[in-house]
C-alpha cells in the first residue's frame, strides 16, 4: 500500500493547487517567459503540454507573478493579437503553478503566444512568446 502513497500524494498536492491531471508521458510542445503589457508586470515561464488523449494544457510555472488586475485570464494569441476563442479560464491565483485546458477544437499550431488577459478593460496584462 505504501508503494502508491507518492502517486496519490502528488494526485492530492494538484487538486490542492488546482492543477488538472496531466499524464506522465505528455510532453511539452512549445515554452516561453512572460513579459508584463500595459503597464504590468507579469513574470515567469510557460508550457504547452500536448496531452496523450490529444488535448492540449497551459501550465504556468511555480515562478510565475502578475502584479494584480481586475479578471485575469488565460488565453492564447499569434503575433500581437489575442484570441477571445482560445480563453482557457479565469487565472486562479496570481503567483504560483496553475494549469488550464486549451478549449476543444483549438488548434494551437495557429499561436504563438500565451496571454494573461484582463476581460474587463480588453488589455493584455502578459504574453509569452512560445518557442
Amino acid at each position: 500500500m505504501l508503494k502508491f502513497f507518492p502517486v496519490a500524494f502528488a494526485a492530492i498536492l494538484a487538486a490542492a493547487l488546482g492543477l488538472s491531471a496531466v499524464a506522465a508521458s505528455a510532453e511539452p510542445v512549445a515554452t516561453g517567459t512572460f513579459t508584463g503589457a500595459s503597464d504590468h508586470i507579469t513574470t515567469g515561464t510557460v508550457e504547452i503540454i500536448a496531452n496523450d488523449d490529444g488535448s492540449h494544457t497551459i501550465v504556468l510555472s511555480e515562478d510565475f507573478s502578475l502584479d494584480g488586475a481586475p479578471d485575469p485570464r488565460v488565453g492564447l494569441g499569434k503575433d500581437g493579437y489575442y484570441d477571445g476563442n482560445t480563453d482557457a479560464g479565469v487565472l486562479g491565483n496570481l503567483t504560483g503553478a496553475q494549469s488550464f485546458t486549451v478549449p476543444a477544437g483549438v488548434d494551437i499550431a495557429n499561436f504563438n503566444q500565451v496571454y494573461i488577459w484582463c476581460e474587463k478593460f480588453s488589455v493584455p496584462l502578459g504574453i509569452a512568446t512560445l518557442g
